[in-house]
Formats: C-alpha cells, structure tokens, sequence
C-alpha cells in the first residue's frame, strides 16, 4: 500500500500532538510494567525499550490512519480516550494489557466502505511491517540489543493481529466488511508472525 499524500494537508495540532505522547507513555509504561513481572524498579529500566518498540509502534500505527484519510481528503486528528488509558493501567495491574488509549477521528460527509476499509488497514499493516523490519534488524544486532528489536517484532505482529480481529470498533470489523479476503491474508500474516515469535520467544 503506497501513501500518495499531500504533504501540505497534514497538520498536527498542539493538543494531537500532546494526546499521541501520553497515549505512547503510558502505553509503554504499562507494557514495561507487565513484561518486568510487576516490578516498578525492573519496568523503569525497560521502559526506555518498550518506548522504541511498543511506543513507535502505536505512534505510527494511528499516523498511518491519519495519513491514509487524508490521502482521500477527510480530515483526520488523533484524540486521547481516557477511559481507555485507564483500563490500560487497570489491566496492567492484574498481569496483562488491554489498551485503547485513543483513536484516530475522521470527519467526512460520507466515507465508502471500501475507502473505510483501507483507512483501517493501515494501521494493521504498518504494525505487519515494523515486526518485519524489528525481526530482520534482531538477527543483525548483538545481545542485548538484539532481544529490544525481537520485543519489537513480537509487540507489533501481536498489535497487528488484535487490531485485526473483526470485531466491534477494531480495524478487521471494518476492513472485513470492505474485503475479506484482504483481512484474511492481512490477519494469516499477522497470526503467523505471532505465532512464530512465541515459538522463538
């Protein structure tokens, strides 16, 4: 999928700017938290990890929406959800993550569902392609960089197959109903990248 956008057209307000920042520190916070075992001392130290690899990830995730609506002419601008930055932090309390910190708003008239879809496919498929890059770059580094590169490649295929489950306000919900043989190949690559990083993890 190749963005032909308009460089001109894009625009990040000082309060976008401000809700990306937080959304990426909390939601590396917490990753730090749950991958040290719940221990704060420990989850300082990674967190500096879980900001390149799991912050980039989400940062570019929701840029990659934000560049796709605007490349069809809709107005775009990332907005912070708090509750959903509290359920984060919540979760991450018993163990585990489940984030919705924000998400990209897109105003229109009237968006076709198959321009919908690409919109939504975006973000999926820029996380399919940071694992790539992180898995190809981990084989190259040496220890322990190359253990923050494979997080990335196993935070970012995880990110891409739970954005891809087609269900309510997900991207696959929307992706699935535009074309589902794009999701299905979009979501095999995405549990097969999954897959194999908790085999080699």
């Amino acid at each position: 999928m190749v963005l032909d956008v308009n460089m001109n057209m894009v625009r990040f307000s000082r309060g976008e700017v401000r809700d990306i920042l937080v959304s990426m520190v909390v939601i590396a916070g917490v990753f730090a938290y749950v991958f040290s075992g719940k221990n704060i001392a420990a989850a300082l130290v990674l967190l500096p990890a879980t900001l390149i690899t799991v912050g980039l990830g989400f940062v570019l995730h929701e840029i990659a929406h934000k560049l796709m609506a605007i490349r069809y002419g809709y107005w775009a601008e990332y907005r912070l959800w708090p509750e959903g930055l509290l359920l984060a932090l919540v979760t991450a309390y018993f163990g585990f993550v489940f984030a919705a910190p924000g998400a990209v708003y897109i105003h229109g008239s009237y968006i076709e569902r198959d321009v919908n879809g690409k919109i939504s496919l975006a973000g999926p498929l820029t996380n399919i392609l940071l694992a790539i890059m992180f898995l190809m770059v981990s084989t190259l580094l040496p220890s322990p960089l190359n253990q923050v590169a494979f997080l990335g490649y196993a935070v970012n295929s995880f990110l891409a197959l739970f954005n891809l489950i087609p269900l309510a306000v997900l991207d696959g919900a929307k992706v699935f109903r535009w074309n589902p043989l794009i999701w299905l190949l979009a979501a095999a690559a995405a549990f097969g990248l999954t897959f194999n990083s908790m085999l080699s993890g």
